[in-house]
């Protein structure tokens, strides 16, 4: 059978968006050397991007819910193709911090009204593959474009680095035009309606396992070069290959975690899923030292990075039916706290002297955290049936 092509303009989207957002990490010395500052200066950089998407998810989405979607992601991947082409010129550090937090407002919206569209075109009981399909271009740029992109963003200039995102931006444009079909747009809606989800205890659950369970594996991801090259031994030269095999487990995990959803359920999934990142986190902080136990452990982690988005993404939807695309675009704010709150809490034993596998020690316990809330959550909801939830309209012609 082959690939649904409606589908095709959603993942190139995340692939562009993939690629700008994570390229960055591995030329910041690049770029801080070219613009005369330090290299924590040019990691405000990463910052400002978040910063955009965490503002930007909501506010768009809350004004833009009157429209047809595809009106909506043609309009937002104008804005995120204009101002990664300008990154590309930006003149000074300022005026690349404000492009970048103006490049990353239409991220979480694009993949909020990305999912609900996912969930649209596909058949029944194919809702989670079909979003997992969508974040396959995610984990596709993890897994090629990056290594690419800040390869060539080395050897020629980092400025390329965003022209090609740009390029990426474009041929999004393109296929959403040709490919994705029209669907209905939302009726009697406003910016406050939307925001109505969040005064249900469902929705606040799914938001707290995101940001805390999701939170335990960014730290590892955070400090993996470090756990790498100093715990177990890998050379920095082969640090490419190491984040290749990360991301091959991405695009695995992606593609298996959508399909297990929607043959078991989404909550027993996120549960196991969980409770694997919990196991796997543990493993990392005890076996991190032997360089075939990191890398399979690399592959693993990966893998369970994606296998719960497609799944958490779904129960999000079924927390607040009215206002799907507001809810999933929520959800990518959640994702970028749990990146922030990884990032922070994995680099706390580090200033205390602890060595570079105890981050992942921390992301136990995170999980574990985020583990008991999913328990809870499939305790209150998990016997929902499938014909108590909304309808969700199907694509126009």
């Amino acid at each position: 059978m082959g690939i649904d092509k409606r589908i095709i303009p959603l993942a190139i989207g995340g692939l562009g968006i993939g690629t700008t957002e994570f390229t960055v990490m591995g030329l910041l010395p690049d770029i801080a050397r070219s613009l005369q500052i330090t290299i924590p200066e040019a990691g405000h950089m990463i910052s400002a991007y978040a910063l955009g998407v965490v503002i930007g998810a909501p506010i768009l989405i809350g004004y833009s819910v009157k429209f047809p979607p595809k009106k909506v992601l043609i309009a937002l991947m104008v804005i995120f193709t204009i101002f990664n082409a300008l990154s590309a010129v930006a003149p000074n550090y300022t005026t690349m911090l404000f492009i970048r937090f103006l490049s990353g407002l239409p991220h979480g919206a694009f993949f909020g009204t990305g999912t609900v569209v996912a969930a649209r075109m596909a058949g029944k009981g194919k809702e989670a593959f079909y979003i997992s399909l969508m974040f396959t271009g995610l984990t596709i740029a993890n897994l090629a474009m990056v290594p690419l992109v800040t390869y060539i963003g080395h050897i020629f200039h980092w400025r390329w680095y965003f022209a090609i995102v740009a390029v990426i931006g474009l041929f999004t444009l393109i296929s959403l035009k040709l490919w994705l079909p029209d669907l209905e747009k939302k009726e009697n809606s406003h910016f406050l309606e939307e925001l109505k989800f969040l005064k249900t205890k469902q929705s606040w659950l799914v938001l707290m396992i995101t940001a805390i369970g999701f939170g335990g594996l960014f730290t590892w991801f955070s400090y993996i070069t470090p756990l790498m090259t100093i715990v177990a031994g890998i050379k920095e030269s082969q640090m490419a290959y190491v984040m290749i095999l990360a991301g091959a487990g991405m695009v695995v995990g992606n593609l298996v975690g959508g399909y297990i959803s929607d043959r078991m359920s989404p909550e027993k999934t996120c549960v196991l899923l969980i409770f694997l990142m919990m196991s796997a986190l543990a493993g990392v902080f005890f076996f991190s030292d032997n360089q075939v136990a990191a890398l399979v452990l690399t592959f693993v982690c990966g893998a369970l990075s994606m296998s719960v988005s497609a799944p958490i993404n779904i129960m999000m939807m079924k927390a607040a039916p009215k206002s799907e695309m507001m809810a999933a675009a929520f959800m990518q704010a959640a994702f970028n706290i749990a990146n922030a709150m990884g990032a922070f809490l994995g680099g706390l034993p580090l200033e205390r002297g602890y060595s570079f596998n105890y981050p992942s020690l921390v992301g136990v316990g995170m999980t574990f955290i985020g583990l008991v809330i999913a328990l809870r959550y499939k305790y209150l909801y998990g016997s929902q049936k499938p014909e108590d939830k909304e309808v969700i309209p199907e694509c126009v012609s």
